[in-house]
């Protein structure tokens, strides 16, 4: 089971992360971000992986779709914290 504590530590981190991402113009910086996230969904719960991932094994780590990747992410946790999303009975 997704604990609702999961849910929002990823959304606090992965928002975070790609609000200094999609407005850096360093590219070691972009690394290092990438790095620090690929690093997290190591560690994630990988029931929450599975779901924010659509079963998509290179998810967020994946340097082409990174951008497009962790935008995806922010957007599907934010909705489902603000219960806007059906997934809040299917993930907590």
């Amino acid at each position: 089971m997704i604990t609702r504590d999961s849910i929002e530590t990823a959304y606090s981190f992965l928002h975070q992360k790609r609000n200094i991402y999609i407005h850096s113009t360093l590219d070691w910086q972009k690394d290092d971000i990438e790095y620090a996230i690929a690093s997290f969904v190591d560690d994630m719960s990988q029931e929450l992986y599975d779901t924010i991932s659509d079963g998509r094994s290179d998810f967020l780590r994946d340097h082409c779709r990174f951008q497009e990747d962790i935008t995806k992410a922010v957007l599907s946790l934010e909705s489902v914290l603000e219960g806007r999303t059906e997934q809040l009975e299917t993930m907590l």
